[in-house]
């Protein structure tokens, strides 16, 4: 699959290899990125000869560290960063997808992570959720399964302190399925796809659809959640403030936002 300017697509055997290949930007996800990831989705989906895809990131230090805040702050009010189409791909096409995650995922990156049916981390990865600290949130997607996945306090731990997990730390909590050596992780979640390839394609997407049919409104909560992040939010001063903060190394003046 040619013509991608900001990920890549390969096929090896019965997988697709899905990469975001933006790793001078940290691999952030812009609407380009997002269409381009919808589109090799849609592949992964359609094409009978395809059965697990692998989501991971170009080179060794960044999985996906989230959205380009610029160009989400030079949106006008009509148009969403395109990620909930992502998100919901992922969800609901009946087949798995892995994600192998080579370094840090942050913020809408850890969401990628998370959304994926399974989650292979390379042993120097780190999970962190940051919207609080950079004036951002995802009130969908990245709450509701976050929750699933670690439970309520340690989802609400991520969201409220913002702090860094190790790739160990995260699977104790229950958001990793397995960690493994930096230069395995691609052909380790290549074995796993190609395990996974010798099932019962119907069971599985039967089962794929079990699992997130409780949570089919989520999509639009989420879908809310980003309109109001960026014509209600993104706008203020509060966003503003923290986002300054985060940049200029201080603590934000967050007690008038308080009152």
């Amino acid at each position: 699959m040619t013509g991608y300017e900001d990920i890549t697509a390969e096929r090896e055997g019965a997988t697709l290899i899905i990469t975001i290949n933006r790793p001078k930007a940290g691999n952030k996800f812009r609407a380009k990125t997002c269409l381009e990831l919808s589109d090799a989705l849609q592949q992964l989906r359609l094409d009978p000869s395809l059965r697990v895809g692998i989501l991971t990131g170009a080179g060794q230090k960044f999985f996906c560290i989230g959205g380009e805040h610029d160009e989400l702050k030079s949106l006008d009010q009509s148009q969403v960063l395109p990620i909930i189409d992502v998100y919901q791909a992922i969800d609901t096409i009946p087949k798995p997808v892995i994600a192998a995650v080579n370094g840090f995922a942050v913020g809408g990156g850890n969401v990628l992570a998370n959304i994926c049916d399974l989650t292979i981390a390379a042993e120097h990865a780190v999970f962190r959720q940051v919207g609080p600290m950079v004036g951002s949130f995802d009130a969908g997607y990245g709450s509701w399964y976050l929750e699933d996945s670690i439970g309520r306090k340690r989802a609400k731990e991520m969201w409220y302190l913002n702090r860094k997990y190790t790739a160990q730390e995260a699977m104790a909590r229950g958001l990793v399925n397995d960690v493994v050596a930096g230069e395995q992780l691609l052909d380790h979640a290549l074995a796993v796809a190609a395990e996974i390839g010798k099932r019962s394609p119907l069971a599985i997407g039967a089962m794929k659809t079990a699992f997130s049919a409780r949570h089919n409104g989520v999509a639009g909560q989420a879908r809310m959640a980003h309109d109001q992040l960026l014509t209600m939010y993104l706008t203020t001063g509060e966003a503003h403030e923290v986002n300054a903060a985060f940049n200029e190394r201080r603590d934000p003046d967050s007690d008038r936002f308080w009152a």
